[in-house]
């Protein structure tokens, strides 16, 4: 019997009705009724699957697409479980299973053993079948305009983790007919997503293509002027522009970090972009990552772009003799790496395709690791300790199919557990999840919205030295350990969570709008042009601009500069001309009053070098 038959057939009723809806705008008194008698027709079915589940299930054979066979329980597993299984971007990017020849919900249980096929988007039952499935929720969203019932031909852009708040968000209003609407439900938490924009026809989505491009032409919504963009991804997948201000952002965050690290005695490298393939057969990334690879032919043997640096630092460890004496051996590299990720995977700056890491291996004895592991955790608490971030610790021990010798393991799980036990914050076991070469502390960061980000990293890796024959003289040769570790990890991702986390109010060390200078009228322009491009100004490179807009009345430029968040507006006129001074204000409007152009400067310079937040308030 096809128990989802009658359930498919109401819905596919509620569905009809609800686009009619949609499209007259407007809501009719039956509709309460109906989601009322829908969610009594869902209860029983969920019941009887349960029922099933419980009494019925037995093993079953299910075979692939390529003829592989996996193993299932009838009227538990699902076509979305199986696809899970297979890869997270093949469930992802699934819009429809066919079982045994017949169109079958990926959420719906086997029956029995069968022949199992996933449908993406470009199949043309699959394309179908989108149009005619309608995700139905059970409220509707009140606009300032308009009531809207959340259904239609959804494209679900959220497969992803759910929202921490579950409080209903007023819907954005784009197009007509067509909607962004939020859900949240604090019992159903299938319900705490967002869903995104429906496109009844081709034209809407042609105008929704339209507003896309008109919104690369302004700024991020938090960031500031309209006219302006940071930064932003655009023309092929996985690409990012950074523009004046974004370019300023990005580069000091990387003078930042490079600081840093050669404050705690890391000698910075360079590595080349480009390797032979040969090397990354030694180092096993051929075997294993080559297809996340950008590879070509030169000469008719094999390159390819470096997604990571450890390989070259191997190669530069080992290019002449090495002596206990030198151990550790601590190296950083800022190159950009090349990673060939899969479009599903791809999210604005986030994940992107070429990114530059702050990446670092340190090359020690099995004794240091314990001491460098400290050294490594003090470093990435003063970083994230300057952005106001909060972090998750956890220690990741031996695998299953781990490599080397037990006793290396354990000695080295034991050297990271004292780690973290004398660095005094809360961690927490993740057995068995080490990566094959060696145990590792895994580092998350949480942004303003709730969500964690691994960014810093501290792995041990005990198989690299052997692959590359890696010695140091002592007593006798012996193989050193690499730890390899970074503390922003991805520098764009580390500025999409930094936009998230300061909302637009970047500290004054990190913002691309520092000052603004305002003249009080016409007679003072000339003045307020000298005290943005005097020397001093020039030789900090500090990021100032002037408002020379005649239309405008002296607030209305002060409340523009505080609108795009400059972290101070400097305000001139006749007297200030004549005392050779500014008037100071923030962006707050918290006026501090006149004071001399050098001096202002000067405490300027201080707050640029100090990284210390909030500054305006101690001007």
């Amino acid at each position: 019997m096809n128990t989802a038959n009658p359930f498919i057939l109401f819905l596919s009723q509620i569905c009809i009705c609800t686009i009619y809806l949609l499209q007259l705008q407007r809501e009719p008194s039956f509709i309460e009724d109906r989601l009322k008698l829908y969610e009594a027709l869902k209860k029983e079915h969920d019941a009887l699957l349960a029922y099933r589940a419980a009494n019925q299930s037995k093993p079953i054979k299910i075979i692939l697409t390529d003829g592989k066979m996996a193993e299932g329980e009838s009227w538990k597993t699902t076509p979305y479980q199986l696809a899970v299984g297979i890869s997270q971007v093949l469930a992802s990017n699934a819009v429809i299973a066919k079982v045994n020849g017949e169109l079958w919900d990926l959420d719906r249980p086997l029956e029995g053993d069968c022949a199992l096929e996933l449908l993406m988007f470009d199949n043309e039952e699959a394309k179908a079948y989108n149009k005619f499935k309608c995700r139905i929720l059970n409220e509707k969203v009140n606009t300032p305009t308009t009531t809207i019932y959340r259904c239609g031909p959804l494209i679900d852009l959220c497969r992803g983790p759910h929202v921490r708040h579950t409080g209903k968000i007023k819907a954005l209003k784009i197009f007509k007919n067509s909607s962004t609407y939020w859900e949240g439900k604090s019992d159903m938490e299938t319900l705490q997503r967002i869903y995104g924009i429906s496109f009844p026809d081709n034209k809407m989505l042609k105008e929704w293509e339209k507003f896309q491009e008109e919104a690369r032409n302004r700024d991020h919504r938090k960031i500031g002027k309209e006219q302006e963009l940071f930064f932003f991804h655009d023309l092929s997948p996985g690409s990012c522009f950074f523009l004046p201000r974004g370019a300023f952002l990005y580069n000091t965050l990387v003078d930042f970090i490079r600081e840093e690290y050669h404050r705690r005695n890391f000698t910075e490298v360079v590595s080349p972009n480009i390797f032979n393939s040969k090397l990354w057969e030694v180092s096993g990334h051929w075997q294993h990552y080559s297809e996340n690879m950008f590879s070509f032919e030169i000469e008719k043997e094999t390159f390819a772009l470096k997604p990571m640096n450890c390989p070259g630092h191997c190669l530069m460890f080992a290019h002449r003799p090495r002596s206990w004496r030198e151990m550790p051996l601590r190296l950083a590299d800022f190159g950009v790496l090349h990673r060939n990720e899969l479009s599903g995977t791809l999210s604005g700056l986030t994940r992107v395709r070429r990114f530059q890491q702050d990446d670092a291996h340190i090359f020690c004895t099995i004794e240091q690791i314990e001491e460098e592991i400290k050294g490594c955790l003090d470093f990435l608490k003063s970083v994230y300790a300057v952005f106001g971030f909060t972090f998750q610790l956890n220690l990741s021990t031996r695998p299953e199919n781990y490599l080397g010798e037990l006793e290396i393991w354990d000695h080295a799980e034991k050297q990271l557990q004292n780690s973290l036990n004398n660095f005094g914050e809360q961690w927490h076991l993740n057995p068995g999840d080490g990566a094959f070469y060696g145990p590792k502390i895994d580092i998350k960061i949480k942004d303003a919205i709730g969500r964690y980000h691994q960014c810093a990293t501290i792995q041990l890796d005990f198989q690299l030295p052997i692959r590359f024959n890696l010695t140091y003289d002592g007593d006798d040769k012996k193989r050193p350990v690499i730890i390899h570790r970074a503390i922003l990890g991805s520098v764009e991702r580390m500025i999409a969570i930094l936009a998230e986390n300061y909302g637009g109010k970047w500290p004054f060390w990190l913002s691309p709008r520092q000052v603004m200078v305002v003249p009080v009228g016409p007679t003072s322009e000339e003045y307020a042009q000298q005290v943005r491009v005097c020397s001093e100004f020039f030789e900090a490179g500090f990021m100032s601009d002037v408002d020379l807009d005649q239309s405008c009345t002296l607030n209305k430029k002060i409340r523009n500069a505080q609108l795009a968040q400059y972290n101070f507006i400097l305000v001139v006129g006749e007297k200030e001309k004549a005392n050779n001074a500014v008037n100071v204000r923030t962006r707050d409007n918290k006026v501090h009053g006149e004071i001399s152009l050098s001096s202002a400067i000067e405490k300027l310079r201080k707050f640029k070098s100090s990284h210390i937040p909030n500054v305006e308030e101690e001007f």
